[in-house]
């Protein structure tokens, strides 16, 4: 009689930790990398896109990559349809052109996409997969509140700028467009929306929208162009949106920072506002036309008491006018010389031909000053910058280059 063979079981502890890890192990995610060959189909058809612009050398990138392909796998479980939120990825040694495009200065760097349109605002959030995944849940919430009586629209805050659709019903092509330009400028709007019968009585011409300044005695502003022309209602309500003179706080210092324009700052209490509209008048009046060249900002003297010291002034000297270039900082003379006709041009121009940084080291120009007077070699040290330590820290980014400055 042959002896009974029974075959080897494996230990029950293994099958068990083998059960275990395939149970609770999540599915590697599939980052989607981009080419020049195929970065304009996948943008353009997703609603939300997060990129990551990285490079392979850069350890700050190879810290991030678990991190970004986990909060992928959190995110699709919640948006499983491919084309509502992508995680993708763009290596920018072998791909420049692409890094150049979207002007990569920094790596790793996340950029968030809604239908092809980069946001001017990339994630500078913590890099964990419950911040990346929070900001993507953020990102896909309804940008539009929907009032439900019009005396919501009488109550609103005023000291935030209001942008107000009245529509016949929410599946037009009218609320199309007006909701594709909310998803884009949220952040700089609040925008609201009625509908059918609550919004009959703003509808006496059909549709329209209202953009609703800051102030309680501010007019309202009506959009005149057409409804489903998107490029029209962006640019119009982009213009009402992001104001020409814009606030810098330490949330948006680094990305203003990182735009590399100098900034035009003034420095006034919070509850000056009279400053501040004489300043912004002043801008638009005088500076339009370097709108793209210099960044026109105003700050609260109170939080930004650091860089007051840095010029030898305190909040007691408020309104006070400064520009920061980067490498040095440089007053305006005197407040009160803002309604003289070009005098803040000209002192911005002065940033622009060199002329600022040449009578800090070495005195009036010799053309400033009076005939038989001697010219004398004052060399003085300007302040240095004190925004630019809001750059981007050099802690949590491989910076690619230094950006010179006058």
């Amino acid at each position: 009689m042959r002896p009974a063979i029974f075959p080897l079981l494996p230990d029950p502890g293994c099958l068990l930790l083998l059960l275990v890890s395939w149970l609770f192990s999540p599915a590697r995610s599939e980052i989607t990398s981009l080419d020049s060959g195929n970065i304009d189909d996948i943008l353009n058809n997703a609603d939300v896109a997060l990129v990551n612009f990285y490079a392979d050398w850069c350890r700050f990138s190879q810290m991030l990559h678990p991190i970004f392909e986990e909060a992928s796998n959190v995110i699709k479980e919640e948006y499983p349809d491919k084309n509502q939120v992508v995680f993708a990825r763009v290596d920018c040694d072998q791909h420049s052109d692409i890094a150049q495009r979207y002007r990569i200065s920094k790596y790793p760097t996340l950029k968030l996409f809604r239908n092809g349109m980069m946001m001017k605002r990339e994630y500078r959030g913590q890099r964990s997969v419950t911040a990346i995944a929070d900001y993507i849940r953020q990102q896909k919430s309804n940008p539009i509140r929907e009032v439900q009586d019009l005396e919501e629209i009488s109550s609103l805050d005023r000291s935030r700028r209001n942008i107000v659709g009245y529509f016949e019903q929410k599946d037009s092509d009218n609320y199309r467009a007006f909701e594709r330009v909310a998803n884009i400028l949220h952040d700089d709007c609040v925008f609201l929306s009625a509908f059918g019968a609550i919004s009959k009585a703003e509808r006496f011409s059909g549709d329209n929208i209202i953009y609703k300044p800051p102030g309680e005695n501010a007019p309202d502003m009506v959009y005149l162009g057409s409804l489903t022309n998107f490029d029209l209602v962006y640019a119009w309500t982009q213009d009402k949106c992001v104001p020409l003179v814009r606030e810098i706080t330490f949330e948006n210092g680094e990305e203003l920072t990182e735009e590399g324009l100098p900034f035009l700052i003034l420095f006034h209490m919070k509850d000056d506002l009279e400053s501040l509209e004489k300043f912004q008048q002043e801008v638009a009046r005088q500076l339009i036309g370097e709108k793209g060249t210099i960044n026109f900002l105003h700050a609260d003297c109170d939080k930004f008491r650091h860089p007051l010291l840095h010029i030898q002034k305190t909040p007691a000297d408020c309104p006070v006018i400064a520009i920061d270039s980067f490498r040095h900082m440089y007053v305006f003379p005197d407040f009160s010389d803002l309604s003289i006709p070009g005098k803040l041009k000209q002192f911005v121009l002065d940033l622009h031909s060199g002329k600022l940084h040449r009578e800090f080291h070495h005195g009036p120009d010799p053309t400033d000053v009076a005939p038989g007077q001697p010219i004398q070699d004052l060399a003085s040290s300007p302040p240095e910058s004190s925004f630019q330590k809001l750059a981007p820290s050099e802690h949590r980014y491989t910076l690619l280059r230094e950006k010179d400055e006058l």
